[in-house]
């Protein structure tokens, strides 16, 4: 053995300690330096959590009535007979006054286009009953004169023209993405207002948008049951959009 592989021994021997226990002290320093440290970042990370816990999610709502400004008209008429020529002719006869109809309420003749026809016949005792279907749309932006047109559709009737069911009107409206901002505005200034409420009464303040959701944009009809009476019949709509915010509490 060297000289200088024994000299820690000999300066442990000279201070009265065993080189185990100094390696023993020395482990237990780092150890408790460790656990200091780690006390420390511990207790502030739960600080950062509780911090954190300070928050509030609320739903903001905004509506906003509408008119719509795209009106559709379905006109589906029928004729029958045991001579098809005649039903054919029929349906010819009833498209006309139809076309005098709307010229006659001062839509231009582009605004009512063809859309399907059929045939189809019934044999019953030996007789083949022909029906002739035929099928209009109309397509408007002139919402004021498509109501008057609806409202007059039973002169139609009066021509002659037999309406089937499932023709009428249907009003749309087609401009949700000019209105779409300022109503995400309403509704986060809404939720806003709910974060506000909670916070007085925990003696906070509403801080900043920690996180936010935007729902779905729904339009129904403004008056009548959501989803039924109403809805597509008539150009009264109201949009309506919910949010939902979280908002820091300071």
């Amino acid at each position: 053995m060297s000289d200088d592989d024994m000299q820690p021994e000999t300066d442990a021997r000279r201070s009265g300690a065993d080189p185990s226990t100094l390696r023993w002290f020395g482990t237990a320093g780092i150890v408790a330096v460790g656990m200091i440290a780690g006390g420390y970042l511990l207790g502030n990370g739960l600080l950062r959590a509780k911090d954190a816990e300070r928050a509030v999610t609320v739903r903001g709502l905004a509506e906003r009535d509408v008119t719509a400004d795209l009106a559709t008209w379905t006109i589906s008429y029928s004729a029958s007979s045991t001579n098809l020529a005649e039903a054919q002719d029929k349906v010819r006869r009833d498209t006309r006054a139809i076309e005098d109809f709307f010229k006659d309420l001062g839509f231009p003749a582009d605004a009512l286009q063809p859309t399907g026809a059929n045939v189809s016949s019934f044999t019953n005792e030996g007789v083949t009953t022909y029906t002739v279907r035929q099928r209009l749309a109309l397509r408007t932006t002139d919402i004021a004169r498509a109501q008057k047109a609806v409202a007059r559709q039973f002169d139609l009737v009066g021509r002659g023209v037999f309406l089937e069911e499932g023709s009428g009107m249907s009003y749309a409206f087609t401009k949700l993405n000019d209105i779409k901002p300022a109503m995400v505005a309403e509704a986060t200034k809404d939720a806003r207002a709910a974060a506000q409420q909670f916070a007085e009464d925990s003696g906070s303040a509403v801080g900043k948008i920690r996180d936010a959701t935007q729902g779905y944009f729904t339009i129904e009809a403004r008056d009548g049951e959501v989803g039924g009476w109403g809805m597509a019949d008539s150009p009264y709509k109201k949009v309506r959009v919910v949010t939902t915010v979280s908002f820091s509490l300071d």
